[in-house]
């Protein structure tokens, strides 16, 4: 008996020191571990803490589409995308039955003209005319070097105009009956038909006019806020960040002083947001604009539909209709720390511990503001601590309580 559990008692023993063994080499390589790294650092610097939200936004305009009856037509923009225009002003027109026609005759006898005006044996002396041909020389000069392609387009129709007035000035200068004048006589008979078969249509208001007509224009609009919700808009079937396409047949003029973003959200700070709060939005090209709540809907205890007013980058986003946008609910600067530096000495009480000249200090701190990862933090005053400590029901001594400075390092 006594043979057989001595095996027994020597296999106990063997693993038992074994496991001893194990903890106290585990607990060597832990306090070694602590003792050439306690715990990693931060430097306290300043920085910034934002909530932020990621979402799309359904952008909402005040704008009017403007059709013609000649539609089918095709059309001729006279003002470009983006520019502003007053009351009245004309936009684009249509063309004729026989534009084509019409405009390769006038340009036959422009090449007229001009030969003509070359070959005129008597030159004749006008002062508006000089001054044209100063005003032509400037604009070729403004030629030179443009990589613009709608600006070349506006020089060269300022130099046809310019032309085209010279020669009207040199044709009624010219005797009756002059080969001269008789061309500048067709040219503007050619161009009053070219005039009256146009259908021109102006401003009907003053704004920016724009020819991405997308059909939206009359269904998102700022007096149908209370119409949204989530499948209202899931059911325009947009994409995100799709440039609306450019109309052959219409113009619209846009309200350049401010649009408003429709959005679908879901965090705590949006479901306690208010009509009338302010807030940043960043947009996809990394603007930030200012931007204010003008209504709110809680379509479901998990969702919201906001809308934001903004009164600036409005002429950038007349190019889409979704897009997509971040939501900054809040910023702070301040001092900025993880939010795995700052510990709990009981509820809303916080600390930080800092690392002096090989000391280790809890120091109380404010934590002023918060996000998942980071915190701006400060310290108490004398009062403001005395007054925390009071509420809590701690008896401590901080007449010689140590505080914070900008590059401390702080544990985590």
């Amino acid at each position: 008996m006594d043979s057989n559990k001595k095996p027994k008692n020597i296999t106990k023993y063997v693993l038992v020191s074994i496991i001893v063994i194990a903890i106290v080499a585990f607990a060597i390589y832990m306090i070694t571990n602590l003792l050439q790294k306690p715990a990693d650092k931060v430097v306290i610097e300043k920085g910034t803490v934002s909530e932020e939200e990621s979402t799309q936004g359904y952008v909402i305009r005040d704008e009017e589409v403007i059709t013609g009856q000649n539609y089918k037509n095709g059309m001729l923009q006279i003002k470009t995308e983006g520019e502003r225009v007053a009351k009245g002003d004309p936009i684009f027109r249509y063309y004729t039955n026989n534009e084509q026609e019409l405009l390769k005759q006038i340009q036959q006898l422009d090449e007229q003209i001009q030969e003509a005006m070359e070959n005129e044996n008597t030159q004749i002396f006008n002062t508006d005319i000089k001054l044209i041909e100063e005003q032509i020389t400037e604009q070729l000069n403004n030629l030179y070097g443009l990589n613009n392609l709608q600006k070349i387009k506006e020089y060269k129709k300022e130099i046809d105009d310019l032309i085209t007035k010279k020669a009207k000035i040199a044709g009624d200068l010219s005797p009756a009956g002059s080969y001269l004048r008789s061309l500048v006589e067709q040219r503007s008979n050619l161009e009053n038909q070219l005039n009256a078969g146009s259908e021109y249509v102006n401003a009907p208001r003053a704004g920016v006019v724009s020819y991405r007509v997308d059909g939206l224009e009359a269904v998102l609009t700022p007096n149908s806020f209370s119409s949204l919700n989530s499948d209202f808009l899931e059911g325009l079937h947009l994409k995100t960040g799709e440039l609306v396409t450019t109309s052959a047949e219409s113009g619209k003029i846009v309200n350049n002083f401010q649009c408003y973003i429709a959005c679908v959200l879901s965090s705590e700070e949006a479901k306690n947001a208010v009509v009338g709060e302010e807030v940043t939005l960043r947009l996809s090209n990394q603007t930030e604009v200012e931007a204010e709540i003008e209504y709110t809907y809680h379509e479901t205890p998990e969702t919201i539909i906001i809308v934001f007013q903004i009164n600036n980058a409005i002429e950038e986003l007349i190019n889409y209709r979704k897009i997509s946008l971040d939501v900054i609910w809040w910023q702070a600067t301040g001092w900025k720390v993880p939010n795995s530096a700052i510990q709990y000495k009981a509820e809303d009480l916080a600390y930080v511990v800092r690392k002096r000249s090989g000391y280790s200090d809890n120091v109380y701190v404010k934590v002023l503001k918060q996000n998942g990862n980071y915190s701006i933090i400060d310290n108490y005053t004398y009062s403001e601590l005395s007054e925390k400590l009071k509420e809590l029901n701690i008896k401590e001594d901080i007449e010689t309580r140590p505080t914070l400075s900008l590059y401390d390092e702080v544990l985590i």
